[in-house]
């Protein structure tokens, strides 16, 4: 399974754009606000392993 660090970058609406903590990248992915925990602003850092995201 895939294991990765991200970084809440910006909230828009109902989407967040997270950029990836653990490798260098340009691009940022666009994720669903219901699928990430409810406690979330611009800055907070996730773990994402097993479809699911958790703070760190």
């Amino acid at each position: 399974m895939e294991k990765c660090e991200y970084v809440v970058d910006k909230i828009d609406g109902d989407y967040v754009h997270l950029r990836r903590n653990d490798v260098i990248e340009n691009d940022f992915k666009l994720v669903a606000r219901a699928i990430l925990p409810s406690e979330i602003a611009e800055g907070t850092r996730l773990n994402y392993e097993f479809f699911e995201y958790t703070i760190v």
